[in-house]
This record gives C-alpha cells, structure tokens and sequence, in this order.
C-alpha cells in the first residue's frame, strides 16, 4: 500500500474511538470477513458513515434496520438482469457520444483526463436508467457546480472524520468547513430536488400508471427506481424525503464511483501493451471490422476485458474500506471485540494480500481466468462489499464498464501518461488521487 494512503488511514484508526481489526491478525483476516459480511447480525452501519449523513441521510447506503431492508428489498427489483439488459441501449447511446467527443477533442494531445467527461456521460446513464430522464439540457446548468460540490463535500466529510473535536454537529456547524459543507449540500441537493419534480411531471404529463411500459431512447422499459419510489408515495410508504435521500444515494453511487473505476482501468491498460493488445484482439474477434453497437450477447462473451476490470478493481477498488457497527461481543482473531464496537475492513490491503495474491502490485488480469480463481474464496475478493449489504448496482455497473470500453478500444490505442508509480492517494471517501490520472488517445483508424 501507498505510504501517504496507509499514514491516512492509520490516523483515522488512531483518531476513531472504537475497535479496529489488527493487520497482525492478518492470518484470520478473511474469517473475519465471511463472519461480519455475510451475516445478518452485523449489517448495522456507523461510523465513517455519519459523516456523509448531512448529504444522503439515510438513504440505502447509510440506513438500519427495518427501514434499510424494507428500502433494499423494493429496489433490488429495479436491478433485476432483465432489466439491466433493457439499459445495453442507454449504455451504448452515451459511450458513443463519450467516445465521439474525445476523437473530435482529445485526439493527438501529449495528454487528456478522462475523469470530467466520464463523470458527465456516467450521470447522463444514471439520469435515464435510474431515473427516466432522457432531456439533459435542462440539469447540465447545474451539473458542473454539482461535480464540484461533490468533492469538495468529500473533502469536508474527510477532514470531519480526522477530527474529533469536531464530531458534534454544535461545534462542526460553527467552523468555516461547516458552513462550506452546508453550502455543497445546497448545490447537491438542488440538482435532487430537479431530478424529482421533472420525473414527476413527465409522469403526470404522459399519464402513467403503476407497472405502465415506457420509452427511453426509443427502447420500451420497465419503471426506474424513481418511479418505484414516487409509487410508494403515492400510497403513504414514503415520503418526500425519503424519495430525496433515495435520489442522492443513486446520483453519487451510480456515477462517481464508475468514473474513479474506469479511470483507473483506462490508466492500468494505457500502462500494459500486452494486456491492450490481448483486448483488442478479442473486440477484433467479437465485432471484426464492423461498426455495430453492441449488444448484451457481446458483452457476455468479453470474457478477458471483464478479467481486466476485476484486476482494476482488485488493485484500485473505488471505495478502499468498508465499516461495521457490531451491538453484540464477537470473536475476531482469537480475540473478543466488544459490543459497540466500529469495525474496519481494508478492501485496498486485502487485495494485495501475498497469499492470496502473489505479485500482488502486477496488473495480471489473467488471475480471475476461471481455471485460476476456482479455489479463491469470493470473500477475498470484494470491490462491491460482499454479503447483504453488497453494492446493489455490481452487476449495472460491470456491464457498464465493458459497454465504455468496448467501444474505447475500438476506436482509440491507449499511450501512457500517468504510470502507476506516480499515484499518490488521498484520505476521501473514495480511492482519489492528489492529481489528475493522464493518458495519450491514438486514433486506430
């Protein structure tokens, strides 16, 4: 692990005032895993989480109990693969247009970040996928400020976290990273409130009933998670806020954490001729010379680019720990952890666990080939979580990544810029980088 990165988090550890898992308990850490994740008992969030709670409430990510169950069980409907499938289109739609723009842009410059135009398109799938909004023109006047306020809250929560003289919200609110972060919410939660009430007029307008069919990009569909959310209301299960806090969940999750995971996949592969070849050699097998879009028989047979992605996210995973509030004494390492106790898990160190994974800084897709990954258990690896609380949005998301870059080795051949060695990490929410992540785009034609 990166010095900067493991100095970050040992500060957060000394800093939270609760029980951290131990790296010298390493030889038990993947028991640890199976017991807290794949249990129902130890499904309860806390802290870092409450700092994000100003902006998401509490929503899917952050929420307890019934109300988390009750919010997970409804939406998990609307991630169904059936109807992942019917999004291939809007995914295709908004890669081609991620894709065009950078041949009319970027082709030729010594280097180009990706992560701005990315961020945009990404929502722009989140917006029709999740939401049933199509019409971007009217939300793009306030997405810039958005993407902004989305770091900078970042940035808030973080140094919140490393502080704990400033845990009470009394004291936090007079500071004048209080007030900033009061500021970000404002903007944030300005794009939400639009996403809402132009769904909920498009519903209005078009007369649509509960279960009613739809079209997005001329492509019949089945209700969006907002449109679960706005029936819900209607019948006295949710309200306004809840809706809200659902939307705020979806527009950060859904966007920003593919952005960071593409980047890094892009990075890796501009890095890796052997591995860019290998893919384009597989595209060159799936499409030949054709322009075609894509459809979801393709991307079921782009077997060595999904390789390449988990090893993205093996050694760049978009959210590098994860958390667990436990309420009852458990046994960790041979050792009791009291009840009320915040629990720790590295996803970034237990990807690069030796054991587990020799080599473990190599870019070597080749480790999740079926015949090499059959006797690895799945709780060793584990970008999305793992358990009842897993990433909703996994499968979307996989199928997403390789739609994006399907098409981006298609038409460009990838030079590098930013290498490996030069990441330096900073403490956030996410897996961020202190400076941009460069690349050089070659056109193939």
């Amino acid at each position: 692990m990166p010095k900067r990165l493991m100095r970050a988090m040992a500060i957060f550890a000394r800093l939270c005032p609760d029980a951290i898992l131990s790296r010298r308990q390493s030889e038990q850490y993947d028991n640890n895993n199976i017991k807290l994740l794949s249990s129902n008992r130890f499904t309860k969030k806390y802290l870092p989480y409450t700092f994000l709670a100003p902006w998401l409430s509490q929503g899917l990510v952050l929420s307890n109990g019934e109300k988390w169950r009750k919010r997970r069980k409804l939406l998990t409907t609307a991630f169904h693969f059936n109807i992942l499938k019917q999004f291939v289109q809007t995914f295709v739609h908004e890669s081609e247009f991620f894709i065009d723009e950078l041949d009319k842009e970027e082709i030729g410059k010594e280097k180009t970040d990706l992560h701005p135009l990315l961020s945009w398109t990404l929502q722009k799938v989140m917006f029709a996928t999740a939401f049933g909004i199509t019409k971007h023109e009217d939300l793009k006047s306030v997405t810039k400020i958005y993407f902004d306020s989305v770091l900078s809250f970042c940035n808030t929560a973080t140094y919140r976290a490393t502080r704990p003289l400033l845990y009470p919200d009394i004291i936090f609110n007079l500071t004048k990273t209080g007030k900033q972060q009061r500021k970000d919410i404002e903007h944030l939660h300005e794009l939400t409130h639009r996403i809402i009430h132009e769904r909920k007029e498009f519903i209005r307008n078009n007369n649509l009933v509960k279960n009613n069919d739809y079209e997005i990009m001329g492509q019949k569909t089945r209700s969006t998670v907002l449109d679960l959310l706005l029936e819900k209301e209607k019948e006295g299960e949710i309200y306004y806020d809840g809706i809200r806090e659902e939307v705020d969940t979806f527009t950060f999750g859904g966007h920003d954490t593919c952005a960071v995971a593409h980047n890094f996949l892009i990075m890796r592969i501009a890095n890796d001729p052997r591995v860019q070849d290998l893919i384009y050699e597989e595209q060159q097998r799936i499409f030949g010379d054709s322009c075609r879009p894509l459809t979801i028989e393709d991307l079921n047979e782009m077997k060595y680019l999904e390789c390449c992605i988990k090893e993205s996210l093996r050694l760049h995973p978009s959210v590098p720990l994860i958390a667990r509030y436990i309420t009852e004494d458990v046994i960790l390492s041979g050792h009791t952890v009291p009840a009320n106790s915040n629990i720790l898990i590295h996803i970034y160190d237990l990807h690069r666990r030796q054991e587990i994974y020799p080599e473990p800084e190599k870019f070597i897709p080749e480790r999740f080939l079926p015949e090499n990954s059959i006797n690895r258990h799945p709780y060793t690896y584990i970008p999305f979580s793992a358990g009842p609380r897993n990433c909703i949005g996994q499968k979307m998301a996989m199928l997403e990544m390789k739609t994006y870059m399907s098409g981006l080795m298609r038409r460009f051949r990838l030079q590098p810029v930013t290498r490996p060695e030069d990441l330096v990490y900073k403490l956030d929410v996410m897996l961020r980088t202190t400076k941009p992540i460069y690349v050089k785009l070659l056109s193939r034609k």
